[in-house]
């Protein structure tokens, strides 16, 4: 079997077991296919780490400034239109004025939102997943309520390669709640995967003998890429021989993934997070809530118009209306999201949101001109001390980027070595 074909039957093996792996590109081989391995990060989260999971949710218009930050700042605030809406969790969250990544402006540029100024560096949740992911049976999710998975980006790995989005909750819960016999046949794939990366591992030995110094460095990386997706599968296999938590939950009959039905799709996928964090199943998750023409009919009424065209209001009062309506929706939502974390426990029978830290953001400051400067932000849970509007004037000599605030989580979680992301090196204190 050739090196092609291997990689090909390789690629099938991996797609049905959930993981992902290829071959580096050689020069000494022609028609190799590009590398998405990278050489993941041995160190673990440190056990005393005060949070242990993040969850990051991005919506893809931003929100309405003026409805979404408080016109004071410190603890002292008055909840704003979009914040009355969890004001129950009035203490657990902190709102961010002010920051962004110094970026272009244009919905391209939205892509940036968890990377920094340049679009496609490995993104916040990725960082954190290649410290995390030993602990949990799935590195990480990316969700999409009501968008294109399959053009629309929001997490990279190290190599800018987008990860693709899952949108129906159907897909999403059976790979938290596989049948026994699904349990079955992924062990078995996992148990022959081993034969398959032997094969594969023993032609990149042959192709190292007569390879190029760089492919001989590119095939030493992918070796080690190889040991660490052989840990991956025997950390699979573990988790399958342990038996599967109970949740009562109840899936909808079919799934909404018309853009229409968008609001309904974002209350089922939070849901699924919650049950995830709970099960312990993953510890890093991402929610990309795009924004397309869907018109929405709310409280039973249709809006005048799609959900993109109100983002370009043009400042006509009406179509601000609506538009703060869809967004309150979005904020009714995380409200409920946070009460779920609340009640659900951990192992130790702590509240998930005390260690659990949920960004909520966006790439887009203001999408009636496409501008990505000053962009909203909540972080909540995590253990920080919370209740507060913190507010940044950009235009300061020595003005926090967001990238300050996305090294502070990550510190949180017990990345201390991280000293320098998405363009930042000076953690904000929270």
């Amino acid at each position: 079997m050739n090196v092609l074909n291997q990689a090909t039957s390789r690629r099938r093996f991996l797609r049905a077991t959930g993981i992902s792996m290829a071959l580096p590109a050689l020069e000494s081989v022609r028609g190799e296919v590009a590398s998405l391995s990278s050489r993941v990060a041995t160190q673990a989260v440190a056990p005393e780490a005060p949070a242990k999971r993040l969850f990051c949710v991005g919506a893809n218009l931003g929100f309405y400034r003026p409805a979404f930050y408080p016109k004071e700042v410190g603890r002292d605030y008055a909840m704003s239109e979009h914040l009355q809406h969890l004001a129950q969790h009035r203490d657990d969250f902190t709102v961010f004025s002010g920051l962004d990544h110094r970026a272009g402006n244009g919905h391209g540029n939205w892509d940036n939102f968890l990377c920094g100024p340049k679009v496609g560096s490995i993104s916040l949740d990725q960082v954190a997943a290649e410290k995390i992911a030993p602990f949990t049976r799935i590195p990480s999710f990316q969700l999409c309520a009501g968008g294109i998975p399959s053009i629309q980006k929001m997490s990279y790995n190290r190599q800018g390669v987008p990860l693709p989005m899952i949108e129906r909750p159907s897909v999403i819960y059976k790979q938290l709640f596989s049948s026994a016999d699904d349990r079955r046949r992924t062990d078995y794939l996992l148990r022959s995967g081993g034969s398959v990366l032997d094969t594969v591992l023993d032609e990149a030995s042959r192709l190292q003998k007569t390879a190029s110094a760089t492919d001989r460095s590119k095939l030493d990386e992918y070796f080690t890429s190889v040991r660490e997706m052989e840990q991956r599968m025997e950390r699979q296999r573990r988790h399958l021989q342990k038996p599967q938590k109970k949740v009562d939950y109840q899936l909808p009959p079919y799934d909404p993934i018309s853009p229409t039905l968008m609001l309904e799709a974002e209350g089922i996928l939070y849901d699924l997070v919650a049950l995830a964090f709970q099960t312990d199943a993953t510890r890093v998750a991402t929610m990309f809530l795009a924004g397309l023409g869907q018109v929405f009919t709310i409280d039973g009424e249709t809006l005048r118009a799609g959900y993109h065209g109100l983002s370009h209001h043009g400042n006509d009062p009406e179509m601000i209306r609506d538009l703060i309506r869809v967004e309150a929706e979005h904020l009714k939502h995380l409200d409920r999201f946070l009460s779920q974390l609340k009640t659900k426990t951990d192992a130790e029978e702590r509240p998930l949101l005390d260690t659990t830290i949920v960004l909520y953001g966006t790439g887009m400051g203001d999408a009636n001109r496409h501008a990505n400067d000053d962009l909203p932000t909540l972080v909540a849970g995590g253990g920080f001390e919370h209740g507060q509007h913190v507010a940044t004037d950009r235009k300061g000599t020595l003005a926090h980027r967001m990238g300050d605030l996305y090294l502070t989580l990550l510190h949180q979680l017990g990345l201390q070595d991280e000293t320098a992301f998405a363009g930042a090196d000076r953690p904000m204190s929270i």
